[in-house]
């Protein structure tokens, strides 16, 4: 057994610097250098196994496993969601059902702004809260370039909705995943973070649309972006301070959808945008508005139909019942060879020196993307694909995302090495020292962890033990730090590099993911910042130390 060390320079900050030179490699060669994001997760790879074997001292054995493994996990569940959200797309495309679905949101709305809200923040919230994993960033991202959103706005824009709703995200397992490993209470975190996270649910609206269009044209449709946000912040404070992470994103989604599509029967704007906005930005031109034509109800119906049962077999596979009798029928755990409890952590990052395991839940039959694959097979019957028009467009699909799906395998494998190297473990005790200021600053160590491995639950499980502990050494509340872990994490779901190779995938813009990160870089960064001085607030300001218990 390999125990983790966690200061080999015995200078943390020199240690930290060291351990984040996979990060800089990626993002640098993605954002900076603009290679293609397959090349650029392999040279990450490659970096982060370096910096572990020869600087950490990690056998080559257990290294190359942890990479194996994340690589798996890359492919199941991840992949396997993003590949048949896309087949579901193709199927939809192909047909012409996007231009009837184009015509029946302008029915809504016809202006750009608004189009975007329903879509990217209000829908959104309601797949990230029922599937999580990608999941709504590949729907609404595919949805608005359906639209006519060039792929930039498509992308980028749909990473920045995909913000607020991220930590209830898969009907509440970044929560559940908190309270596992921290030992806490269950409820009392599930209603922290949605203290926290509020006031961003209202923010977040304004900020995708100032994002897109400037503060100026944001203004003149402030009242429907405050009803889509109160709608949907209300529900998330009330559901997840008095029943549970379980259903928040779910309710609230559905709410700020409802009370959005009901508030623009009796408000338009005064000079409605119905063209897309000119900006340099935009590396490829966007179609130009065309009049609306009427479509038949029956039309209408036929185009939502599709994505209808997709939320209702993505929201079948989330129910834990569902996902436990599945489950019952098949599972195969696999333990990982030379890797599974052969490494040990060790204080100050957790309370006693802990084994690490390392089982890859073999589980096609409850895994969210089978869901999403049934979905697909019943919508295409339903569109009047055969049999084999099906099959040609699966591999239509498959050899649309073959990048992609390398690409994700190899940023799992770096957040796995990370992770049981204990390089990130590093970089998050070099963040825990900064004392009184500690509220600000561990709130970030939650947004690196989704940065790093793409997933809240990932960084909840990575840091929430840290969290605890630290919080307790400085005096804290240790609920207040571990929610924060969450919270300021879903800052960093929009420039993890997973969810870009989903968005540019998605939106059929592979090869531009370094513009997409550009894009989004500031608004995450900028956000986090928020976040953290919030907590800050409530760990010492009155009266935000009433937000917290």
């Amino acid at each position: 057994m390999w125990s983790q060390v966690y200061d080999p320079f015995g200078s943390m900050y020199v240690s930290a610097a060291v351990a984040a030179i996979p990060i800089f490699v990626l993002l640098g060669a993605i954002g900076i250098f603009e290679v293609r994001a397959h090349i650029a997760a392999a040279l990450g790879l490659v970096a982060a196994l370096t910096v572990a074997i020869a600087v950490y001292g990690m056998p080559v054995q257990i290294a190359a496993m942890a990479a194996i493994y994340g690589a798996a996990f890359g492919l199941l569940p991840i992949g396997w969601i993003i590949l048949n959200v896309l087949f579901l797309y193709q199927l939809a495309h192909e047909k012409g059902e996007f231009a009837v679905l184009q015509r029946s949101i302008g029915a809504i709305s016809n202006d750009r702004r608004l189009q975007l809200l329903f879509i990217a923040f209000s829908l959104g919230a309601f797949f990230e809260g029922a599937a999580g994993f990608g999941t709504p960033v590949a729907v609404t991202a595919a949805m608005l370039i359906g639209l006519g959103f060039s792929p930039l706005s498509a992308s980028g824009l749909s990473l920045i909705a995909n913000t607020a709703p991220v930590a209830f995200g898969a009907l509440g397992t970044p929560v559940i995943a908190l309270a596992a490993v921290t030992g806490l209470d269950l409820h009392e975190l599930s209603a922290m973070v949605g203290r926290q996270l509020t006031p961003f649910s209202i923010l977040v609206p304004f900020w995708l649309i100032w994002a897109f269009v400037g503060f100026r044209k944001m203004l003149e449709v402030w009242p429907p972006i405050l009803v889509a946000g109160v709608a949907f912040a209300v529900p998330q404070y009330v559901i997840s301070n008095f029943h549970g992470p379980w259903l928040v994103n779910v309710v609230a989604a559905i709410s700020s959808m409802a009370c959005l599509a009901l508030f623009l029967k009796v408000w338009r704007p005064a000079v409605p945008m119905t063209e897309m906005p000119a900006s340099p930005q935009d590396a490829m031109s966007v179609e130009p508005a065309r009049p609306l034509l009427t479509d038949s109800v029956a039309a209408v119906r036929r185009a939502w139909t599709p994505w209808v049962i997709l939320a209702v077999f993505v929201f079948i596979w989330g129910v834990p019942q569902v996902r436990a009798a599945l489950d019952g029928l098949w599972v195969e755990k696999m333990p990982v060879a030379g890797l599974n409890e052969m490494v040990q952590k060790v204080p100050p990052v957790v309370a006693a020196p802990h084994v690490e395991s390392a089982i890859f839940n073999f589980n096609l039959l409850s895994a969210t993307g089978t869901g999403i694959f049934i979905a697909a097979i019943i919508s295409g019957l339903y569109l009047g694909y055969s049999a084999t028009g099906l099959v040609q467009m699966y591999g239509r699909t498959l050899h649309l995302v073959r990048y992609s799906l390398m690409t994700i395998s190899c940023m799992m494998a770096i957040g796995f090495v990370t992770r049981y190297a204990g390089t990130d473990a590093t970089m998050g005790l070099a963040l825990a020292q900064t004392g009184w200021a500690y509220p600000f600053f561990g709130t970030l160590i939650g947004w690196l962890g989704v940065a790093l491995t793409g997933s809240d639950t990932s960084s909840n499980v990575l840091f929430g033990g840290l969290q605890r502990v630290t919080a307790e050494q400085l005096g804290l509340n240790p609920v207040l730090m571990a929610a924060a872990n969450s919270s300021g994490g879903v800052m960093g779901k929009m420039i993890d590099a997973q969810s870009i190779v989903v968005a540019s995938t998605a939106t059929k813009w592979y090869g531009h993911e370094g513009a997409i990160l550009r894009f989004v870089f500031f608004h995450s960064v900028a956000l986090a910042v928020l976040v953290g001085c919030f907590v800050f607030g409530q760990a010492y300001i009155w009266p935000l130390t009433l937000l917290a218990p």
